[in-house]
């Protein structure tokens, strides 16, 4: 197990300290860090803890949520991306993930009624195109940023479902487009499976990534159905939903990829788990549907 990797949403009850000792308990050798759990102790007590324990951080998630379309929602998303690179910075991280951010309109359109009675074409805050292109300019103001600071913008594609409210990025393609102009040490992307294993064209950009020594981390869970009332909640533990997890790894270790893979969940019953059984099945599953193949 010696490239698994711990994401702490997938214990979501558990603090900072207590993932680390769970990881550890297990024989993992690294950790996925959220911002939430490491700004409940501060960054420098988590980075003491994690090194403490004899681990490493394979990312930190997250940054992003760059899509706003006024002047001081800019302001205020550049400068906690600029917080995000100096945690990531100082967790001894390459690896900073980035949820690009979904249409101002989001969460609901019945919010903008007052001003676009009716729901009207007019409204700019359902421009998708214009939403990507701030996305594309705010990565250009944050990588001099990033790179003085030894950290990758690694650019994280969601499925469809989430391009109203969370990423309107949904492919690995677009992802790739946005960090082509930059160095791929500034600038890479995430494969996580849960929200590209439907992409026709994935095979393609996997090994144009691959090619471009762009692929930052490789994040593995399923994907279940029925939807849970929270979409974002319908991921599972490897080998429980729909995703080809042999042809996908096989994909990525041929596109030359040799890091860390973190195991990233977000579902009510699993949060629900003890801790250490969810570690166990984890680790169990991994072994099963995913190392074989990298």
């Amino acid at each position: 197990m010696s490239r698994l990797s711990l994401n702490t949403a997938t214990t979501k009850h558990w603090t900072l300290e207590e993932a680390v000792a769970g990881a550890v308990r297990a024989g993992l050798p690294a950790v996925g860090l959220w911002r939430d759990r490491v700004q409940e102790i501060g960054v420098a007590r988590a980075a003491a803890v994690v090194a403490g324990a004899g681990l490493r951080v394979s990312s930190l998630c997250r940054g992003g949520f760059l899509t706003s379309d006024e002047e001081a929602g800019q302001r205020a998303a550049l400068d906690d991306n600029r917080r995000a690179i100096e945690e990531a910075a100082t967790l001894g991280t390459h690896e900073l993930v980035m949820v690009v951010g979904g249409l101002p309109a989001a969460p609901g359109p019945e919010q903008r009624a007052a001003a676009y009675p009716g729901g009207s074409p007019a409204d700019p805050a359902r421009d998708l195109v214009a939403a990507r292109q701030r996305v594309a300019d705010r990565i250009g103001e944050l990588v001099p940023f990033a790179a003085g600071h030894g950290v990758r913008l690694v650019l994280e594609p969601l499925h469809p479902l989430f391009a109203a409210d969370r990423a309107v990025i949904s492919t690995l393609g677009q992802a790739l487009d946005l960090a082509e102009p930059y160095p791929s040490e500034v600038v890479g992307v995430v494969v996580d499976t849960y929200h590209v294993w439907w992409d026709p064209d994935l095979a393609r950009q996997i090994a144009r990534a691959g090619a471009a020594g762009r692929i930052a981390s490789y994040q593995v869970c399923d994907f279940l159905l029925p939807l849970q009332p929270l979409a974002l909640n319908s991921r599972g533990h490897v080998g429980d939903g729909y995703v080809d997890f042999a042809t996908i790894t096989g994909w990525v270790r041929d596109a030359g990829y040799a890091g860390d893979v973190e195991v990233e969940i977000f579902h009510e019953g699993v949060w629900a788990t003890d801790g250490d059984e969810t570690v166990r099945t984890l680790a169990e599953r991994y072994v099963r549907h995913v190392l074989p193949y990298l």
